[in-house]
């Protein structure tokens, strides 16, 4: 990753929101290799090794008006990546009140303090999702009738329309980055890669009849940090590596593991209805449910999608999907499975 112009020239901080998650982590590691000397994270909680590698910690809420006040100042760019991950409807309000009250409230905070330029994390499910086997680009309409009946993508649709209404005029710039499934090592709190682990730890019964499309965090990280510079205004970036269905997906993971992909496959009317009875029957036992009924519906929709235009404005360079899945393995392997999982 070649270190950019903006780690280099410029004396005011950059700041990363969520800079302790999943993408946030693998993006301040990058930028401090890269020689970033300015770098300020904004979380509940900053991480100690971040604090120790010089890194201006600000501990907050971006629902905290008064917090981002602080976390903004003598800042030249946000990368914005705070938020909550969840496919349980029943998190909308929570998702809400941070994609989009936080945003909100991020981008007056940003524009009082003179920031110039909002790296927005956001998701290729508002762009990218059918019940075929569609590829989509950033040119395609965003298909608002099929994610809106899923809050967790409803949520970051109306994060993007927030961000685009709350931070224009002359000299800001805002980019929109929409990377598919992050997968890859450090998730340390299986944000992303916990269909992974429910695959190793043999809790997936079926195997779903849509597919998906997932890029390494490492390479999103680099993409994101290129986009300070080469992003355009207001323009939207897919980012992602490989488009597989899960019955693909599932047999990779069965070749680099040993653990046996599920066998079973059920239709999509049955697999959505069934898991709709078992929630409600678990709900009338007082007990939480093992499946989600969102998840297996999203399980069988397709979002596919082509990164042409990410590769050719940010050198955008997706690693051989073999590698993330391998790495992404290990890591869950070494840090929250153990053999035992491996020998049975």
């Amino acid at each position: 990753m070649a270190k950019t112009k903006a780690l280099a020239k410029t004396e005011k901080k950059i700041l990363v929101t969520g800079g302790t998650g999943f993408l946030g982590t693998h993006i301040v590691r990058q930028m401090l290799e890269a020689g970033a000397k300015n770098l300020r994270v904004m979380a509940s909680s900053v991480s100690e090794w971040m604090k120790d590698s010089g890194v201006d910690a600000v501990e907050g809420s971006v629902t905290d008006r008064n917090a981002l006040a602080d976390a903004c100042k003598n800042v030249a760019a946000i990368f914005h990546l705070a938020g909550k991950v969840s496919r349980n409807n029943d998190d909308a309000a929570v998702m809400n009140r941070i994609h989009l009250e936080g945003t909100r409230l991020l981008c007056e905070a940003a524009s009082e303090a003179g920031v110039r330029t909002i790296v927005l994390a956001s998701s290729s499910g508002t762009t990218a999702v059918s019940e075929d086997e569609q590829m989509f680009d950033e040119t395609f309409p965003q298909p608002v009738d099929v994610f809106s009946r899923w809050a967790y993508y409803a949520s970051k649709y109306y994060q993007e329309r927030t961000a685009l209404d709350s931070f224009n005029g002359e000299g800001r710039k805002l980019v929109i980055m929409n990377p598919s499934l992050l997968l890859g090592p450090g998730d340390e709190r299986l944000s992303s890669t916990k269909p992974v682990l429910d695959f190793l730890a043999r809790k997936i019964p079926y195997s779903p009849g849509g597919g998906l499309n997932f890029v390494d965090a490492r390479d999103a990280a680099a993409a994101f940090i290129n986009a300070l510079e080469m992003g355009g205004h207001q323009e939207k970036y897919l980012l992602g590596a490989a488009n597989m269905t899960f019955q693909q997906f599932f047999g990779r993971i069965e070749r680099l593991s040993g653990v046996a992909a599920p066998a079973i496959k059920l239709p999509r009317k049955v697999a959505i209805a069934g898991s709709g009875l078992i929630n409600s029957l678990y709900g009338n036992w007082g007990k939480t449910s093992p499946i989600e009924p969102s998840e297996v519906e999203q399980a069988e929709y397709f979002w596919y999608f082509d990164s042409n235009k990410a590769q050719k404005t940010l050198n955008f360079k997706p690693r051989d999907p073999q590698e993330t899945l391998q790495d992404t393995i290990a890591y869950l392997k070494e840090n929250l499975l153990g053999e035992v999982v491996f020998s049975r």
